[in-house]
């Protein structure tokens, strides 16, 4: 949402995002540094007030910029973008070769100058706590496999002391002792707000998609900007296909491109397979992949870049789960 009170913007900004700090850049040459903390972004924002209408740009760093962007697109006066670092990335190979925080933040001046300007719609509060609800649970879960991982191994060596056992099988029960009521508290939060809650319907009635899996893939899309396409949906997974040919002497196989969220590509993982085992539209798209030489885990991947066009479809229709409408010209397994 653009909150400037004007059409065009009287200066260009980049702010580079670190934990501790705020390196800002303006067009064309002023450079400050500000505490990426509550009073930093008033004091950032008193700033830009008094250089005029504002149009900023900034990375995306997940919780170290999430709060500056709040602040920013509550402003008056300022526009705000969020952009994709890679999409960053490539831009600064045309300007510098240097790599600093204010070179970062001159980048990013310069992109806010030169390049279209998308307004960054930010998420609902509830969507925002889901979502940190549902990586929460998700780091639980690593490091409950981690440490059932050393369990195994310490019951299986005599070397391995009593108590260091006892203690680990303490922590284990202690996790999952916080990973339910973490749940819990998840089915209230979307219980409490319409949208989450016919989403999260529509999603627990798709084929390979259980409560736990629903909570975890509605965290990850429902802080999605809105307005996105598919394909967007896809490339911010990282399961769009990146290709490498190069004349006749460079044609690499294809693989994707995993410039996206890690954590919506994990919580797809157990769905894909679980579909593709169960459900007669998505076994029929599995068994036609591994027809045609497929290896079995890019097959996967391709069901599970078919459950999120599925899932795009349900939540823009609000309709629910019709495999045949996803697959038209494919036959279900019997």
């Amino acid at each position: 949402m653009s909150n400037l009170s004007c059409s065009e913007p009287a200066v260009f900004c980049g702010i580079d995002v670190s934990a501790a700090a705020l390196a800002v850049a303006v067009q064309p040459n002023q450079q400050r540094e500000f505490a990426n903390t509550a009073a930093g972004h008033k004091q950032l924002i008193a700033w830009l007030h008094k250089l005029g209408p504002a149009r900023v740009s900034l990375e995306a760093t997940g919780i170290y910029s999430l709060d500056l962007a709040l602040a920013l697109d509550a402003a008056p006066g300022i526009e705000c973008q969020v952009l994709n670092p890679k999409a960053v990335h490539r831009f600064a190979q045309t300007l510098r070769r240097s790599k600093t925080d204010k070179a970062d933040a001159l980048t990013l001046a310069e992109y806010s100058q030169r390049m279209p300007f998308v307004a960054w719609r930010p998420p609902s509060r509830a969507a925002l706590r889901l979502r940190a609800i549902g990586r929460h649970i998700e780091s639980l879960s690593v490091q409950r496999v981690r440490d059932h991982n050393r369990l195994h191994a310490g019951e299986g060596s005599a070397s391995t002391p009593r108590c260091v056992i006892q203690d680990l099988r303490r922590s284990l029960q202690a996790q999952d002792k916080r990973i339910r009521a973490l749940r819990r508290q998840a089915v209230v939060l979307v219980r409490q707000d319409a949208t989450l809650s016919q989403q999260f319907e529509l999603l627990t009635a798709m084929p390979g998609i259980a409560l736990i899996s629903a909570l975890h893939l509605l965290g990850e899309l429902a802080a999605l900007p809105a307005g996105l396409s598919v394909r967007q949906w896809v490339a911010h997974s990282g399961l769009d296909p990146a290709h490498c040919v190069s004349g006749a002497s460079v044609a690499r196989p294809s693989k994707i491109s995993r410039a996206g969220s890690r954590h919506l590509r994990r919580a797809l993982y157990m769905p894909a397979l679980v579909a593709a085992r169960r459900d007669p539209h998505f076994t029929a798209f599995y068994q036609t992949l591994l027809a045609r030489h497929k290896a079995k885990l890019q097959a996967l991947i391709a069901v599970a870049r078919k459950m999120l066009h599925a899932i795009f479809g349900i939540f823009k229709h609000q309709q629910p789960y019709k495999g045949a409408i996803l697959f038209p010209n494919l036959l279900p397994t019997s």
